[in-house]
């Protein structure tokens, strides 16, 4: 399908989606449109004939006032409508618009799976979609009336100027140039050159971003990354004016043959074309003369308007294919996904021979376990291992290339998405805090009236409602500065704890907690996997640590390596191993300890809670 064709299917597209939203601003948009074209036609075809001819045949005064008055009351009441339209109807269909369009671009965006956000081709394509597109959107139905309606009102101009001087219609030809040749090799130019832009921009945009969040304040001030991010912001301005310049000369070569093809050469020719006929062959009278330059005038203004719409219209529709794109995009996991309802317990998860891999890269490879009802469960193992990727396959952020995901015996693929999902508590490594208060922080969603108790509970197993309760308006104060001069800065830990907390407040009966004390002392990460032991009676816990002595206390240990289980056990059987459990744990111990050396055979190193006091 060539890129014509593609344009004309966006456009439809477009009409479709924004008569889909709000009918009334198509309507509204074609009436206007059309009644500016009957202006056009009425005014230059039929008043200005009349007139002249009226003053010709010395019809009397008060006939022509009729005629000019009936005349002026119809336009006012089209200029009256216009007003109306413009003042009021079109400002509320375009909230209407920008709120609906807004809406579906948002529940597409958490509706794809995961990996959509780390293809970078996907990126930039959600970037230009969400650029400016309820205004292309708004624009593309008016276009397609004037190419609609313009043509209808074109061939109508013809028609009374062909009438009038059958070689003049031959000045029409040269609009046609200047708007179908030159300007679209400029819709292609501008088309090409934004789409060579958008890496640059997503640079800027990011940059711009990082410069005012609290959260990169202290790391620009106490090193050199700031002259890194101007570096970055500078190659970026200057990738976008390197663009430029590769287009600009073109673009002007054919900015300036368009304004001469569509403007100069049809006014200017058709003024000597006239004047030519009028005083020197003397074929035409002045009064012929102000009919056919009014004539002229009013169908080449119709014309040019109509081959810039076909224009706009085509670079439009290059846009608009990506947000068609994006919208259609078909997800892989998609976040509505319907299937069977999982029901309420977990019996087992098992993962079948499993294989992941990010890009080319396999980080998960013929991965096999078991995890039972009511147990609690450790993935250890050093960064890279595969921990946190395991997590994200059993929440379906993404689907294993090869092997299966087994809840209750059935692939988890089968499931209806979000009932799965609710099943599972978590409380990520990769945390967010949301600039919201504590308790909407702890339930992610709005707290009411009867939540408070449970999210003060979820924050004292946590190990934090202390440094809440002494916050100006305690689980009701608002996180971070961002919106708020008297919001609240806590500590890395504290947030952390905070988090930690979304897993307690949440009923579910499997309990994930992804590195929850990375950012915590030995004493406090001891209260709080004491806490997380307590609260976990009766549900199925899994908690991934690169400490193992916080997994002591676990009924079975995974030991991964390189995407597989290597070792698992209990605590103390894979110490009797000696093996690498044993090897990371003693190396562990001795950073505690700072002693060189513990006898695994004999079982003298120390548990958690001596490491701890």
């Amino acid at each position: 399908m060539n890129k014509n064709s593609k344009a004309l299917i966006n456009n439809i597209y477009a009409l479709r989606l924004i008569w889909n939203i709000c009918p009334s601003h198509v309507i509204h948009k074609a009436i206007l449109r059309g009644l500016g074209y009957f202006e056009w036609l009425f005014f230059s075809a039929f008043l200005v004939r009349y007139v002249i001819h009226s003053l010709e045949q010395e019809k009397s005064f008060p006939h022509m006032m009729i005629f000019v008055g009936i005349t002026v009351a119809v336009f006012g009441s089209i200029s009256l409508y216009n007003s109306y339209v413009d003042g009021k109807v079109i400002p509320i269909t375009g909230v209407i618009i920008n709120n609906t369009l807004g809406k579906k671009l948002f529940d597409k965006s958490t509706n794809v799976e995961l990996s959509c956000y780390e293809d970078t081709k996907f990126y930039d394509q959600y970037t230009l979609a969400m650029e400016k597109a309820d205004e292309r959107l708004i624009e593309t139905i008016d276009v397609i009336w004037r190419i609609v309606l313009g043509a209808i009102a074109s061939v109508l101009s013809f028609g009374f100027l062909f009438q009038i001087d059958k070689i003049a219609i031959l000045f029409v030809a040269l609009p046609i140039i200047g708007n179908f040749v030159f300007n679209k090799v400029l819709s292609q130019i501008e088309f090409d050159r934004n789409i060579e832009m958008t890496p640059f921009n997503r640079r800027i945009a990011y940059i711009n971003r990082v410069m005012y969040m609290a959260d990169y304040a202290k790391e620009m001030r106490l090193t050199n990354v700031f002259s890194l991010m101007k570096q970055q912001y500078r190659s970026a301005i200057d990738g976008l004016v390197n663009t430029t310049h590769k287009y600009t000369r073109k673009a002007v070569i054919f900015h300036w043959l368009r304004v001469m093809f569509t403007f100069s050469f049809i006014f200017e020719g058709l003024l000597i074309y006239g004047a030519y006929k009028a005083l020197v062959i003397q074929v035409i009278s002045l009064a012929e003369l102000a009919v056919i330059t009014s004539m002229m005038v009013s169908s080449t203004w119709i014309l040019i308007g109509f081959t810039q719409a076909i224009m706009t219209g085509f670079k439009n529709g290059l846009f608009l294919q990506n947000l068609r794109t994006f919208l259609e995009y078909e997800e892989k996991i998609p976040e509505d996904y319907d299937g069977e309802d999982p029901g309420n317990q977990i019996e087992s998860i098992e993962f079948r021979n499993v294989k992941f891999s990010y890009g080319e890269d396999e980080v998960i490879r013929g991965l096999t376990f078991k995890i039972e009802r009511d147990k609690t469960y450790a993935l250890v193992g050093h960064n890279g291992a595969g921990k946190s990727t395991i997590i994200k396959l059993l929440m379906r952020f993404y689907d294993p290339s090869e092997g299966e995901i087994l809840l209750n015996g059935k692939n988890i693929k089968t499931y209806h998405l979000r009932k799965y999902r609710a099943l599972f508590a978590t409380a990520f490594q990769d945390y967010q805090i949301f600039s919201l208060p504590v308790a909407e922080n702890v339930l992610m969603r709005k707290a009411e009236l009867e939540d408070e108790e449970m999210v003060v509970k979820a924050l004292k197993l946590a190990g934090v409602y202390d440094k809440v309760l002494s916050l100006p308006n305690g689980i009701h104060t608002i996180l971070t500065k961002e919106f708020d001069e008297n919001g609240a800065v806590l500590s890395g830990g504290e947030y952390q704890k905070i988090v930690v907390a979304r897993a307690f407040v949440k009923n579910s009966p499997f309990k994930i907690f992804d590195e929850p004390s990375s950012a915590l002392d030995p004493i406090a990460e001891y209260q709080l996997f004491d806490s997380i032991l307590k609260s976990g009676q009766n549900k199925t816990m899994v908690f991934i640590s690169h400490r193992l002595s916080s997994v002591q206390n676990a009924d079975w240990v995974f030991m991964l390596e390189d995407g597989k289980v290597i070792e698992e056990g209990t605590h103390h059987s894979l110490l009797m191993q000696q093996g690498s459990y044993a090897n990371m744990y003693e190396k562990q111990a001795q950073n505690y300890l700072a002693v060189s050396h513990y006898d695994v055979k004999e079982s003298i190193l120390p548990t958690f809670k001596e490491v701890a006091e």
